[in-house]
């Protein structure tokens, strides 16, 4: 029996699973193996696999990935600030260890996977353009337009946009820095993830009581990227999820679009955006398997198939 394969890798843990068929509702076995070495980690991964005959695999790893097939450095990790991880041959070794030929491998950004997951069984299902964003340890963007990722020089780097200041409660401008971002003072990752949020309250941020006020804060730093968005894509819904989001969606995202409405102005005169932002800007709909596992099978589906 063929089986199709899946891999969320991610910078604390590389979730593996192992179906029936390319889809979310047909898993027989998964993992949860710990990001540490690239060598250590991608060998618990190959011998998870080994023992399943694999009609298709698909790979959704963390960025800046290579996804140029014409590249030498295709299937590869980029420039990351993972230590140990940057210039690593992460689809290589996989499909090498595996004795998988590349024809049958799919390798995308991470953030890129959970957005296909998400339009093709979750919250954006057949709707384009669209916009998965992912807010935890980092922010991510996935791009689709007609299901497809969008790329040019290299993935979408949503969470790297510069993000302005906002006013604090009592009028001052915020002049806070978390130093989470190597490369940025300013730019969204820097305002809004989740260890920005623990650096600035003092201790991690799935400690922080939800009546705590800097949860507003947060909320206003994710509207001012999520305007961005916006105004730059002009997606037809959004869908965010992460570990900052997740657990407290059912009250945080509504603060997130009452922000998004106050920092656009009105200039969006979209009926979608001005009266039924609670369809424009939704929580993520699939938690288990993950987004990123769901569009990780989808496109072992397509590399069973031979769809670009």
């Amino acid at each position: 029996m063929a089986y199709f394969g899946a891999i969320e890798g991610g910078g604390t843990k590389y979730l593996c699973a192992i179906a029936t068929t390319p889809r979310p509702d047909a898993i027989v076995a998964s993992a949860r193996i710990d990001t540490t070495t690239p060598e250590r980690t991608l060998a618990e991964v190959i011998a998870f696999f080994r023992s399943h005959a694999l009609a298709g695999l698909g790979i959704a790893n963390f960025g800046p990935i290579d996804l140029d097939e014409a590249s030498p450095t295709h299937g590869y990790v980029l420039a990351t600030p993972k230590a140990g991880w940057r210039d690593q041959p992460v689809l290589p070794v996989i499909a090498d260890g595996l004795g998988l030929p590349r024809a049958k491998t799919r390798w995308e950004l991470d953030v890129n996977a959970a957005a296909i997951g998400e339009y093709r069984w979750g919250a954006a299902q057949g709707i384009s353009p669209m916009i998965y964003l992912t807010v935890g340890t980092g922010i991510g963007g996935g791009i689709l337009l007609d299901g497809r990722p969008l790329r040019g020089l290299l993935h979408a780097e949503i969470g790297h946009v510069p993000t302005p200041p906002i006013r604090l409660s009592d009028g001052s401008l915020d002049t806070f820095e978390s130093g989470v971002c190597p490369y940025h003072r300013d730019c969204w990752e820097s305002r809004a993830t989740g260890p920005a949020l623990g650096v600035r309250a003092g201790r991690r941020a799935e400690e922080i009581p939800d009546d705590d006020p800097l949860w507003d804060v947060e909320a206003q730093y994710l509207a001012y990227g999520i305007a961005t968005c916006t105004l730059v894509v002009s997606p037809r819904r959004i869908v965010i999820g992460g570990g900052v989001v997740e657990s407290r969606a059912a009250w945080f995202v509504p603060c997130i679009r009452q922000h998004v409405i106050r920092i656009l102005g009105g200039y969006v005169d979209r009926p979608e955006v001005t009266q039924r932002i609670d369809d424009y800007l939704v929580p993520a709909a699939l938690r288990d398997p993950s987004p990123g596992i769901a569009g990780a099978l989808a496109l072992a589906g397509d590399a069973a198939s031979g769809l670009a």
